[in-house]
């Protein structure tokens, strides 16, 4: 009933189609926030081989780390919108502690992060693979390896951006928070690429994040809950 008054102009719908309908349309309000972190991945991707060197034997090399890299910081730069604008109203509190199902709440709004944060970059990742000139063998595996990656960053984005919502520069907090969480994926995502780039098997890599990402789907949402609870309270 609660989560009905809140989100009365999607009725018909499930309440986690409700739920995530809101939040999409929230972000679209604010989409500049999102435009600015993907622009951030562009640019950063963009701007190595004009500082480094255009030399394509180094490129190959660099680019999936970069692009890794960029991605990481990209969502973390989203992550700060997640609970935020609904801490400031009261939203969050209303639909945390009375809707009966703070659950849904919660993997709502990962589930619509993803969907305007994470899957736009791993869409955007092909074009950028190009740009450091890896082969199509390589850019096919950089985004099944994004993919698998990406939800996994929303997901432990969600607990440490519940922890901080409610302080004022919470920036620097929630990156020392996040980032050492980010680390395994970096590695096996990057890894599955380098390998795929020099030839060699990158299934055990792909299987690690895929691994990673089952492990956090239920996980997370219980966590990202508890954080947003001891923000709130």
């Amino acid at each position: 009933m609660v989560i009905s008054d809140s989100c009365h102009r999607y009725r018909g719908l499930p309440v986690f189609g409700q739920l995530l309908t809101r939040e999409i349309v929230r972000y679209w309000r604010s989409r500049q926030d999102l435009l600015n972190a993907l622009a951030f991945f562009v640019i950063v991707v963009t701007l190595f081989p004009l500082a480094v060197t255009p030399e394509g034997r180094l490129l190959r090399l660099m680019g999936p780390g970069v692009i890794f890299v960029a991605a990481l910081l990209s969502t973390l730069l989203s992550l700060e919108g997640l609970y935020k604008e609904d801490y400031h109203d009261g939203t969050l509190e209303y639909l945390v502690l009375q809707s009966g199902q703070p659950m849904t709440v919660v993997a709502s709004k990962i589930a619509a992060h993803w969907l305007l944060s994470g899957l736009p970059l791993t869409l955007l990742s092909p074009v950028l693979g190009g740009m450091m000139q890896l082969s199509g063998h390589t850019i096919m595996v950089e985004f099944w390896a994004l993919l698998l990656a990406t939800p996994t960053l929303s997901l432990l984005g969600a607990v440490g951006s519940g922890l901080t919502v409610g302080l004022r520069q919470s920036g620097v907090l929630l990156a020392l928070l996040v980032l050492p969480l980010y680390v395994p994926v970096l590695i096996f995502g990057t890894s599955a690429v380098m390998a795929a780039a020099m030839e060699l098997s990158y299934s055990g890599q792909l299987a690690l994040l895929g691994a990673i990402l089952a492990l956090a789907l239920p996980l997370a949402p219980l966590a990202a809950l508890a954080s947003v609870r001891v923000s709130i309270r």
